[in-house]
């Protein structure tokens, strides 16, 4: 495999690239806020993850020593988003979207078999806090960033892979209720403060992405005995059973 990897060919909207011998980078860059668009996850951010495993894997076969991680971080050519979110409007229009999109990709990043650090560089809405939740750790700017699902405040009921992460990622009640049904648009320090992030970095996208690849650096033996991804399949049960459900429901109401 040959880096840096841009995706789809011909209009990338991500790139990733091997920054060392053991971590992989993605980099959203579908314009500034990094919209999550079927286009987007289906012909781009899938096949980054297949690339990146595959990778892995081969260097493990050729006698390497298994250690792994993946760093995700938005568009670095600017500081005010990490990602936006969906592009709503089309995507429910799209009766497919969800049960053969978005719940797939929803479940191979969250059971992805090497540590995932998010590096968020911006601002993180709805889909786009998803993404970040969906990751094992998590390094946010200190700067101006919101950080929320703000699906409550323009009538947009959440999917039940949503709540079910939000439970089981954020745990407390009342942080639950803050954020799935207040809309709450948490600041930096109220993430650190709740435990949601590791870590809050000064300065601008660069600073973020280099805290965020040390971290990952410190986590990539965890990958090395190949359980990384089992373990999350266990832990994370709730959620799979939701995203499983959730897609049988829509290929129900479908026909």
């Amino acid at each position: 495999m040959s880096f840096p990897l841009s995706l789809p060919a011909g209009q990338p909207l991500l790139t990733v690239t091997h920054p060392s011998e053991s971590v992989w980078q993605l980099e959203l860059h579908n314009g500034a806020d990094s919209r999550l668009t079927r286009h987007l996850l289906q012909e781009a951010f899938l096949p980054a993850l297949d690339a990146v495993e595959s990778d892995w894997k081969r260097s493990l076969k050729a006698g390497g020593k298994g250690d792994a991680a993946l760093v995700i971080v938005g568009n670095t050519k600017q500081d005010k988003f990490f990602s936006n979110g969906l592009d709503y409007e089309n995507a429910i229009k799209q009766a497919d979207f969800f049960p053969k999109v978005f719940n797939p990709w929803l479940a191979r990043l969250l059971t992805f078999p090497m540590p995932t650090i998010c590096a968020i560089n911006g601002h993180a809405f709805a889909a786009g806090f998803l993404l970040s939740l969906m990751c094992d750790y998590r390094v946010l700017t200190a700067g101006r960033a919101w950080c929320c699902f703000n699906e409550v405040h323009f009538g947009a009921p959440l999917p039940p892979p949503f709540a079910q992460l939000i439970r089981v990622k954020l745990v407390d009640p009342q942080l639950v209720r803050k954020c799935a049904l207040e809309g709450h648009r948490f600041v930096p320090q109220e993430l650190l403060e709740a435990g949601v992030v590791e870590r809050l970095v000064e300065g601008k996208s660069s600073e973020v992405l280099a805290a965020a690849l040390e971290l990952a650096e410190s986590k990539a033996s965890l990958a090395k005995t190949g359980v990384w991804g089992t373990i999350k399949e266990e832990i994370y049960r709730e959620v799979l059973v939701a995203i499983a459900e959730n897609r049988t429901v829509s290929r129900s109401a479908k026909l």
